[in-house]
């Protein structure tokens, strides 16, 4: 596309940007908008800003027109989040647990005292060993295949249908993914 060389012809002819191939006040060689300034700086402007937004606190109103447009968009939010590579959500993930270490030590405790809780007093040391061994086997695998493996209650210990044991023949090693479609069912979906 053809641009006008000057503010001038630009309005003129109701263009909403012109190029003069002249740096601007910070060296930038861009487009510039009729009503405003230099592309280039509008850029640096907007991500400064957005680094000075990020550090307040965000009220509450934001946050409901966030979750408002996450009930209407969900579909999309995880089709983008999903499309982002594997090493940046990762990295999300981290910066997420350092920065929330008590939110995930609630997490860990909550699952450990359910555990415990449906762990019955009868069980044997030899079956505590094998529920261990299980857990231990699910991280050699991890490790040996690249992929996450975990340990899965095949009767789920919270369900709205009926809740299992820990003991070690209710439990299994399976894949991250696999137990993530199970939940909290007796057979996935």
């Amino acid at each position: 596309m053809e641009y006008p060389d000057n503010r001038a012809k630009a309005k003129r002819i109701g263009a909403t940007h012109y190029f003069t191939g002249v740096a601007c006040i910070r060296g930038h060689i861009a487009l510039r908008k009729t009503k405003g300034s230099c592309v280039e700086c509008m850029k640096e402007d907007w991500v400064i800003d957005n680094e000075k937004r990020k550090e307040k606190p965000k009220s509450e109103a934001a946050k409901e027109a966030g979750r408002r447009y996450y009930e209407r968009n969900k579909e999309l939010v995880k089709a983008r989040s999903n499309a982002r590579p594997e090493e940046e959500r990762s990295a999300y993930k981290l910066k997420h647990k350092q920065s929330n270490p008590e939110y995930y030590k609630a997490l860990t405790s909550v699952r450990k005292r359910r555990h415990r809780n449906a762990t019955p007093k009868w069980i044997t040391p030899d079956q505590k060993l094998a529920m261990r061994n299980l857990y231990l086997k699910a991280q050699e695998l991890t490790k040996i295949a690249g992929e996450r493996y975990v340990v899965d209650h095949i009767i789920p210990l919270q369900s709205t249908a009926v809740c299992g044991l820990h003991v070690p023949w209710n439990l299994r090693v399976i894949t991250q993914e696999e137990n993530l479609k199970k939940s909290n069912k007796l057979f996935p979906l």
